[in-house]
Parts: C-alpha cells; sequence; structure tokens
C-alpha cells in the first residue's frame, strides 16, 4: 500500500485524539460480550447445536436453540433468527407482511424510508402510492403515510396524533439508522420513548416496529428491552450479515420483539399453522452462533473505524457525520465527497485495501431497488457483508459516500488511509 507520511501522521494524531473515545466503546463491547455469554451459559449452547438438519428440520435443537438466544440477546419475548432471510430488505418485509392486513395502514415516524423499502411499501420516492402488481404492500390494500422527523428528531406528538386520529394504523415504523438521508442515527432510548409514548394513545395500540440495522451492539440494550417498566418496541429486525453476524455468519436476519409479533412474523416466514416449528438449518447453526458471540467485538472494531474515519476525512476538509468525538447509536459513517468523481474514487480506495477483490476498481451501477446508480466498495468474505468494511452511495448531490463496518480496526484503519489517499484534501 502506497500510503504518504501526511495521511499516517493524521491517522497517528487521531488515534492519540480518540483515545478516550476508544475507551469508552471497549467498555460497551466488554458489557454486551459478557450479556451474549450469560444468554449462552443459560441455554447450554454445546456442539450438538452444531449439528444439520435438512427436510423439514422437524427437531432441530440447534435451529430452536438459536430462536431462544436471539430472544435473549436482544431482551425481548421473543424472536428467531434464520439463515433463510436473504438480506435485512428481506427480514424487514417478512416482518411487516407479518402485521399488516387490507384496510391497515403503516405509519414511517422516521420519514421517508430507506430506499429498498419503497418497493416493499409500494410507494415512490416521494410517498406517492403506487399500487402495480408486484406484490408490494399497497398492493395487498395496505395504505402508507410518513410523519416528516423533526430538527433530526422523531416528532412524537405528531405521530401519536396521527395514531389517535386513526384506529387503522396497525404499524409505527422506526429506521434506527439514517439509510441514505442526512439525519442523525436514533438512539435506543428515543425509539423507546416513541414506544412509550405509541403505547400510551389507546388500550389497543399498533404494533411498532424498528428497522434496527446496522445499530445492534453500538449500546449497552436494544429497542424492544422489557424489565423497566418502559415499552419497548413490538420487534425489532436486522440482518445477519451486518453486526449480529459479526463477520461470521454466510446469510441469514432475525426478528425479536413480542411474542404475537414474533408469532406472526414465523407464520409470513414459513406458512400459518407450521411458523417456526420446521425449517432445516443447512449447517448453518455453527457461523451463525459464533457470529452472535464475536459481534459485540466486531462492532467494536466497526465503531473505531468509523470514529478515525471521521477524525481523518474532517481534517481533510470534508463535512462528515457524525462528527469525530460524537457518540453514536450505529457502524455508519458519512463522509461528503462533493463530486461524483470524488465518490468513485472514495469507495475505489476502500476497494484497494480489501482483502477480497482488492484489484477490482468500482463503477458506478444500476443496483436493484435504488432510485439512483449506486457505486459501492465490498471486498468481503461473504458477499454484500457490510460488517466487513464497506461503503456505498448514490450518484446524486451531495455524493455522500456511507461507510460501515470493519471486522479488525487495523484493516479498517488501512481502508480509511487508502480512501484517505485516493480522495486527498477537499479542494
Amino acid at each position: 500500500m502506497i500510503i504518504s507520511p501526511k495521511i499516517r501522521a493524521i491517522t497517528l494524531e487521531a488515534e492519540r485524539e480518540l483515545f478516550d473515545v476508544f475507551a469508552d466503546i471497549d467498555r460497551i463491547s466488554l458489557n454486551n460480550t459478557e450479556h451474549v455469554l450469560d444468554v449462552f451459559r443459560n441455554n447450554k449452547v454445546s456442539e450438538a447445536y452444531f449439528a444439520p438438519s435438512t427436510g423439514y428440520g422437524y427437531g432441530d435443537m440447534g435451529r430452536d436453540a438459536i430462536d431462544r438466544i436471539c430472544a435473549e440477546v436482544f431482551r425481548a419475548e421473543a424472536g428467531f433468527m434464520r439463515h433463510n432471510f436473504i438480506s435485512g430488505t428481506h427480514a424487514l418485509t417478512v416482518g411487516l407482511f407479518g402485521l399488516l392486513r387490507p384496510g391497515d395502514v403503516m405509519l414511517s415516524a422516521t420519514g421517508n424510508p430507506y430506499d429498498t423499502m419503497l418497493e416493499v411499501i409500494g410507494v415512490d420516492e416521494k410517498g406517492c402510492r403506487r399500487v402495480d402488481g408486484t406484490g408490494s404492500l399497497a398492493d395487498f390494500g395496505v395504505e402508507y403515510r410518513e410523519v416528516s422527523m423533526k430538527d433530526g428528531k422523531v416528532d412524537i406528538n405528531a405521530v401519536c396524533e396521527a395514531v389517535k386520529a386513526d384506529s387503522r394504523i396497525k404499524v409505527v415504523y422506526l429506521q434506527r439508522s439514517k439509510g441514505y438521508l442526512a439525519r442523525p442515527t436514533l438512539t435506543v432510548n428515543e425509539i423507546r420513548e416513541v414506544a412509550d409514548a405509541v403505547k400510551k394513545t389507546s388500550d389497543n395500540p399498533p404494533f411498532v416496529v424498528v428497522d434496527n440495522c446496522y445499530g445492534e451492539f453500538t449500546e449497552e440494550t436494544e429497542p424492544c428491552f422489557i424489565g423497566d417498566g418502559k415499552a419497548g418496541a413490538d420487534m425489532i429486525i436486522g440482518s445477519l450479515i451486518k453486526n449480529p453476524g459479526g463477520g461470521m455468519a454466510d446469510c441469514g436476519g432475525y426478528i425479536a420483539g413480542s411474542a404475537r409479533a414474533a408469532e406472526l412474523a414465523g407464520y409470513r416466514l414459513v406458512c400459518p399453522g407450521v411458523g417456526l416449528e420446521a425449517g432445516a438449518s443447512l449447517g448453518q447453526n455453527r457461523n451463525i452462533l459464533r457470529g452472535l458471540f464475536l459481534a459485540p467485538h466486531v462492532v467494536a472494531q466497526a465503531m473505531k473505524t468509523a470514529h478515525l474515519a471521521a477524525y481523518v476525512f474532517d481534517s481533510l476538509g470534508y463535512k462528515v457525520s457524525p462528527s469525530p468525538f460524537e457518540r453514536r447509536s450505529d457502524i455508519i459513517q458519512t463522509v461528503e465527497c462533493a463530486t461524483g468523481e470524488g465518490l468513485v474514487s472514495f469507495c475505489r480506495g476502500i476497494q484497494s485495501a480489501s482483502p477480497v477483490d482488492a484489484h477490482v476498481s468500482p463503477e458506478p451501477w444500476a443496483m436493484p431497488g435504488y432510485a439512483d446508480e449506486v457505486v459501492m466498495a465490498a471486498g468481503a468474505f461473504v458477499g454484500g457483508s457490510s460488517i466487513e468494511l464497506s461503503c456505498d452511495g448514490p450518484m446524486r448531490a451531495p455524493f455522500t459516500a456511507f461507510l460501515q463496518g470493519g471486522i479488525t480496526y487495523e484493516a479498517g484503519k488501512l481502508g480509511i488511509m487508502c480512501a484517505a489517499e485516493a480522495m486527498g484534501a477537499k479542494k
């Protein structure tokens, strides 16, 4: 790797200045690791749980244990982790279709959802309903509404007023991470404040559903936390090739929350009457459990990488979010590259430091589910894994790079230096 003395010097300065931030991340990682180990011990994880099953998968002890572990790790009443999910969007689709019925209304409390969710809901980027026969929620008679965020926060009063005004609102949806929007990530406490307020609107309140992608293990609790008297989310959903897979899961996702919400999602994943009682594990149990064990540490590595990127690119004159010393609740770091050429250069710098396909030069392309062309760097051992160091961004102003991951801080650091070298100081 050809990295200039200037970039190396900025990186060393960043590490000195971020010492206390890194120490706090290590503290959170230790506490979350202790929690995960307690859950593994409570469920008597053993070699027998790694045995693969085929066919219907009846009696797969490992699969059933992983479901219990999923619930306990996320401090929920029930939950499940399955390799069958191909992405976070797939898991979200299963969760939403499990809860919503024709005539129901889905209300987004965080404004416009992530690009790939628009097709699932059946709306365009302006929130206009689109019934096109693809099998979206709109095709099945589910209405969609949204409440814009206010100063980067959920407008809780507006959300609650909307819920009180229409008893057909069945789901209040929150996207924890910013997606491709320029807004702060929601903290666990902010999400639970929304959930608590929504639960007080009526005797039969809607389900509170959280897209939890990129946020797992960045704090010491999760949005559906139970046990302190305050309401939590009814359903949290994520991908195993992001945080909770720890860089080890080959595929998959999870859904956790209330017992009823998890049951309904299970029926949608499989079929009514069978639900979570079947499903062959096909040898994936070992990597799912190994990844979950590693996840708190791996997320800590990604968090450190994000802070380092913020400091380095801020020093080079680029607009970054969050700022270098800002406490964060997901692993995403944004860098405004100002031009399409700059965004592509950033991605190429990250790609050049990847362990896989380092020789490949990323180019923008029409990625399925996205409104604009997207450029992506993803030299990962698991295809599309965003807990491994990766970045992407839509080819639209202000040409923002969305950086995430880094299963080791050392590799993340080298990736950041290569991207900085490719970009140079802002002109």
